[in-house]
């Protein structure tokens, strides 16, 4: 029914757009935002649309005059009609007033052949059994989504749009006595330095294996949704959903990871776990232990979760986990796209996204740099935060009568605030992070 259909398209306003265009040359700068010479159905009026582009970046006049010896010059004029043709284009206008609207009937027809184009594509993948059904599935997720990104429009704002909002923001602040602007991490010191999370930054926690960074997100991420009351994204592509509460539950009931783990737990313990619990029932956390999740399914399943949940802030463990769906490409151009992607993401999402990393073996027994995040200079490049976590587990490591552990948190980039070092508490018996108050400063 469907295979002898013309494709969606209006001529009309094809030729009324472009006769708009000789007439008044001078809206060519705002329809350039808005179409391509792809969203023409007629394979001549596309010739004609990049002329007149091309006339216009050299600073030529632009009239059918100019546009006819353009086409001439360049053995094009058979292919758009003729010069009869091409003259014509003008008196298909009833008026010019009405560009934009020419424009949007020709951007609303194209997404539709588009969209048609798309649909054969994924048809014809899903009678190919050769392909699997959830790489089927995740191409035709990630061809909708490029077709409503491609509808965002991006413009420009100017500084009475702005500088209100600012003004309103430093009045609040001022007034709330507030020095977090972000939302608060629990960890006095760091969110002293660095104001708290912020929208739309891409914040980096790395660290060697074992030191504790999916143990740091989980306090920073528990803390607050528990105590805050934040509404929380958490990918653990690392370990499974269950395995996150049992340190959940540790930390915040302060119960030894390990008798939990074992069932070795007393009597009191479970006074603990009782007042604990209620409190971690009650949190907004979302998680998402997809193991090998790919990055499209990374990112429609936060858009869920913020469309759905409303979520303020989201973290993601690790990104080296996340899979591709180009199998040979180089892992550190892998990487690096994660990294665009989700920076691309907090911004979309108008949310902060916590994204946790290794760093290389380098650092083994001295404090990590940016130079020593692995698989891509891209983190560093797109972090707006990057935090390390770091102690020398060569050596003995300090412990106190309450077994805690003395660790290093450096804040090695920031774009809107210091960098330094501090000190934070790891109470491996918890599996949990602390403030550190007593180092003797």
């Amino acid at each position: 029914m469907l295979k002898d259909k013309v494709p969606p398209h209006s001529i009309e306003a094809e030729q009324a757009a472009l006769g708009a265009l000789l007439l008044q040359p001078s809206s060519f700068d705002t329809i350039v935002t808005l179409i391509r010479s792809k969203d023409f159905y007629k394979p001549g009026h596309r010739v004609i649309f990049d002329a007149i582009l091309n006339l216009n970046q050299k600073g030529s006049a632009v009239d059918i005059l100019t546009l006819s010896e353009y086409l001439t010059t360049h053995n094009q004029l058979e292919q758009t009609g003729g010069v009869s043709y091409v003259s014509q284009l003008t008196n298909s206008v009833p008026t010019a007033a009405n560009l934009e609207y020419y424009t949007k009937i020709i951007k609303d027809t194209a997404k539709r052949r588009e969209l048609i184009h798309f649909c054969e594509e994924i048809l014809v993948s899903a009678y190919d059994e050769s392909i699997e059904t959830r790489r089927v599935i995740e191409e035709a997720q990630k061809k909708i989504y490029e077709l409503t990104e491609s509808e965002t429009a991006h413009t420009y704002k100017r500084t009475r749009e702005i500088l209100p909002k600012v003004v309103e923001a430093i009045h609040l602040r001022h007034k709330n006595k507030d020095q977090f602007t972000g939302l608060a991490t629990g960890f006095s010191r760091l969110d002293s330095m660095t104001s708290g999370f912020h929208s739309a930054e891409m914040i980096i926690i790395a660290a060697r294996p074992s030191i504790g960074k999916t143990t740091f997100a989980l306090n920073i991420a528990s803390y607050m949704a528990i105590h805050k009351g934040v509404r929380v994204g958490f990918f653990t592509l690392e370990m499974p959903d269950m395995d996150i509460y049992d340190r959940i539950i540790a930390g915040e009931a302060k119960l030894d990871a390990q008798k939990i783990r074992n069932g070795l737990l007393k009597a009191s313990d479970f006074q603990n776990l009782k007042e604990a619990v209620p409190r971690i029932y009650e949190a907004e956390i979302f998680t998402d232990d997809t193991p090998g999740i790919s990055l499209l399914q990374l990112r429609a399943q936060a858009r869920r979760m913020k469309v759905k949940e409303n979520i303020q802030i989201l973290f993601i463990d690790y990104i080296s986990l996340i899979t591709s769906e180009e199998k040979n490409v180089p892992r550190h151009e892998m990487v690096a796209e994660f990294s665009r992607s989700l920076k691309s993401l907090a911004r979309e999402l108008e949310i902060p996204v916590v994204v946790l990393a290794q760093v290389s073996r380098e650092t083994e027994g001295k404090a990590p740099t940016l130079a020593n995040l692995r698989e891509s200079g891209s983190l560093e490049q797109d972090a707006d935060v990057v935090l390390f976590l770091h102690r020398n587990r060569g050596e003995k490591e300090t412990e106190n009568t309450s077994n805690l552990i003395v660790t290093e948190l450096i804040i090695a980039k920031q774009r809107k605030g210091p960098v330094g070092t501090l000190k934070i508490a790891f109470l491996p018996n918890y599996t949990r992070f602390e403030n550190y108050e007593d180092d003797g400063d």
